[in-house]
């Protein structure tokens, strides 16, 4: 079972508070991000912030490059999914959001540490409506609660390329399981919702962690 908590005892902020209230400590950490050792900057207030959380870890094992073009990695923290692809594909556009202005101010700041200037940490409402991702990677924030993560997935996975995947790491005894049927139901090929028509299928599994992967069926 991960240790990580989604709030900060001592203030009461959730990762996915907008504005934490904790007071602003940053520390500097040495974590592996893309085969390579990087000094990243954390704080309290903001998702694992003392290490690579365990479930990030099973994702980005099974993780090969990204491809060109416009990547995504929802609910980013300060970066560690969202470093790990600009460093795997310099060439790709790497969209890392969060509704936690310090996970974003951190994931900035560790990507300019890191050279990486195809790093684009922004709000959600900031994406431009008209960008499609050729890839998603995501270690989703499952404990906003079921209908907040459904609402969560359902704005962001549509707008996946045709035929263009996203890979969701989700905690076997948090829901994986159902979060899989879930997906199959909403994106069926004869969903009644008008949207867009998905696969979903678990692909890897990892101390206590399942790998999932949406595909977006060709037109």
């Amino acid at each position: 079972m991960t240790t990580d908590s989604s709030r900060d005892d001592a203030t009461g902020d959730h990762y996915f508070s907008s504005s934490p209230s904790s007071q602003l400590e940053k520390r500097t950490i040495t974590v592996e991000l893309a085969g390579q050792q990087a000094d990243v900057v954390t704080a309290s207030g903001i998702f694992s912030p003392g290490h690579v959380d365990a479930g990030t870890r099973v994702l980005l094992k099974e993780m090969s490059a990204p491809p060109q073009g416009h990547v995504l990695d929802i609910g980013c923290g300060w970066g560690p999914i969202a470093l790990s692809m600009g460093l795997l594909n310099p060439r790709a556009t790497v969209w890392a959001v969060d509704v936690n202005e310090r996970s974003l101010d951190l994931t900035r700041e560790n990507a300019g540490r890191l050279g990486l200037s195809n790093v684009r940490a922004v709000f959600p409402d900031q994406v431009p409506a008209d960008i499609q991702f050729s890839e998603m990677w995501s270690n989703p924030p499952i404990r906003i609660g079921k209908d907040a993560l459904h609402e969560l997935l359902l704005r962001w996975l549509p707008r996946l390329e045709v035929d263009a995947r996203a890979f969701l790491v989700v905690q076997k005894n948090l829901g994986a399981d159902s979060l899989q049927r879930w997906l199959n139901e909403q994106f069926s090929a004869d969903n009644p919702h008008g949207l867009m028509a998905a696969n979903t299928e678990r692909i890897a599994s990892s101390k206590g962690f399942r790998i999932l992967e949406t595909t977006r069926f060709g037109v």
